[in-house]
């Protein structure tokens, strides 16, 4: 399983991409929307771990674009702010699975992925 973690925190993102690499996933990282959309423009990736917040550009702009280049992926958006705790962020983002806070235990998430990725593969996408 392909997993692309955009978080602006790096060290947040090192935690959760030990877990994930733990349980055989390929995990790469991105620290912004520039980032994560070169990243899902030339690799297959079947979860996305988002930061709802971040430093550089919009999550629901990287949602956005995922939605339409790797269509079967699915998007797990953590935050540790209330933006959309009414669940709006399902109305919003078409691909949101999961809506978590960022202080998720990493073991937690990565349960997560596994039930995700493994729901939906995107194989044969590029």
């Amino acid at each position: 399983m392909k997993v692309l973690i955009v978080e602006s925190q790096a060290d947040l993102a090192v935690i959760w991409q030990r877990h994930l690499e733990r349980m055989g996933m390929s995990v790469s990282c991105a620290s912004g929307q520039a980032e994560a959309i070169a990243h899902l423009g030339e690799h297959k990736t079947d979860v996305i771990i988002m930061d709802l917040v971040l430093t550089e550009g919009s999550a629901l702009a990287v949602a956005d674009y995922a939605s339409y280049r790797l269509p079967e992926a699915q998007v797990i958006f953590v935050t540790n702010t209330s933006f959309f705790s009414d669940g709006s962020i399902f109305r919003h983002a078409t691909n949101a699975c999961a809506f978590v806070q960022s202080g998720t235990p990493p073991e937690d998430l990565a349960a997560m992925v596994e039930h995700y990725g493994t729901e939906s593969p995107s194989d044969g996408v590029a």
